[in-house]
């Protein structure tokens, strides 16, 4: 039987805290994203991330973990980038990182195939910020019609469009081509994303929220594949359906921004539904951790807590909340990558009678098991993780 019959997801991406042991081989050795944004700021007004035990978790605050449960995770699989976490939460154990292509740009065979198959030329090739190789590029693309391609510190090739000109359908069609090149062993990207703005000359150019992720699929079925196949609800509100290639997923919800992605939950939290509702946030890290900037990404934190002021009460004793990371995106690092880190889980519902801080886990599998048995379903042997529900009562 169900001790839950709805179960909230949510992850903070890129909310780190703390070094992984390997996160030196990583070039990551000290870095610390919710420790560093932390001191940098000196502390942040988050009251319901401390009562459900971030503080104690992360340890600048022991005594206001109030209620539920708080615990490290590890990450199993090798990797440092959003679909590696997220597939791991969900039983996948990911051996080898996606490739990058971040010091040199893409090779030259790939981006003439991309050319041909275009039909226009390309220009950019390399790893930059997305505003700013519009302010580079974009009139270019705009008045010499050619296509921009670049990539980042992620194993991605994003492609800007500007709507008024290019349009959303081409820059789309663009995608998909683009999705089905990059499926050669030695070109595969974990995603292909368009990028779409507006705005005719330099310093005017704004990205629109017409963004879509075209992601490889993830090797095998998850947990989200069982959960759907046993007739639950698997609702996905931000990039969740981005980032599972719309696999197990049976309703959709696309966010403008993580502010927007708790209403959405909020709203979702007063449905009657069964199931999971996996919830992604990403502007801390797209618009705070690659950009290295701490006082945003500190706001950002402020702004999730005050949006969880708002869930918190939506909860019945039928309910659990779970609040986890991916990976790490320290701002005060060096570099515009993904940190190696361990991550928070957070794990409260109004039946809880006790609550404190538990052992490290050595896999974000663990959260994917324990929504399995929690629904009885019946994980896969190839799965990784075993559930925890019954330390949490």
């Amino acid at each position: 039987m169900k001790k839950y019959k709805r179960i909230f997801l949510i992850v903070l991406d890129s909310l780190g805290i703390g070094a992984m042991p390997d996160a030196a081989e990583y070039g990551d050795a000290g870095t610390d994203t919710f420790g560093h944004i932390w001191t940098t700021q000196g502390g942040l007004d988050i009251p319901n991330l401390i009562s459900l035990g971030m503080g104690a978790v992360t340890g600048v605050d022991h005594a206001a973990h109030r209620k539920g449960y708080a615990m490290k995770l590890m990450e199993k699989s090798r990797g440092k980038d959003t679909m590696t976490g997220h597939w791991e939460m969900m039983g996948i154990y990911t051996q080898a990182p996606f490739r990058t292509f971040t010091e040199h740009g893409f090779p030259p065979e790939l981006i003439g195939e991309l050319e041909k198959r275009f039909g226009k030329k390309i220009i950019g090739n390399k790893a930059a910020s997305g505003t700013a190789i519009l302010d580079e590029l974009a009139e270019e693309e705009i008045f010499h019609d050619k296509i921009i391609v670049y990539t980042s510190a992620d194993s991605v090739l994003q492609i800007p469009g500007n709507e008024e000109t290019m349009g959303l359908e081409q820059l789309y069609r663009y995608c998909e081509i683009a999705r089905e090149v990059t499926m050669r062993d030695e070109w595969k990207v974990g995603r292909v994303i368009a990028r779409p703005y507006r705005g005719r000359k330099k310093g005017e150019f704004v990205r629109t929220d017409n963004r879509r992720d075209y992601a490889l699929k993830p090797p095998a079925d998850t947990v989200l594949n069982l959960l759907k196949d046993q007739g639950n609800d698997v609702i996905g509100v931000g990039k969740i359906h981005d980032i599972f290639a719309g696999e197990g997923i049976t309703e959709t919800f696309h966010s403008r921004s993580s502010v927007h992605g708790m209403e959405q939950t909020v709203e979702i939290a007063d449905r009657d539904f069964e199931g999971l509702c996996f919830v992604n946030l990403v502007d801390f890290d797209a618009l705070w951790g690659h950009r290295r900037d701490p006082r945003g990404y500190g706001q950002e934190i402020v702004k999730f807590d005050r949006g969880l002021g708002n869930l918190l009460p939506k909860l019945s004793d039928s309910d659990l909340l779970m609040i986890t990371a991916d990976h790490g995106n320290d701002p005060t690092h060096t570099g515009t990558d993904h940190t190696r880190e361990m991550v928070p889980l957070l794990a409260y519902s109004p039946a809880m009678k006790s609550m404190g801080l538990l052992k490290t886990q050595d896999t974000f599998g663990v959260i994917g098991a324990s929504i399995a048995e929690n629904f009885g379903v019946k994980t896969r042997e190839y799965m990784i993780g075993q559930p925890i529900l019954e330390t949490l009562e």
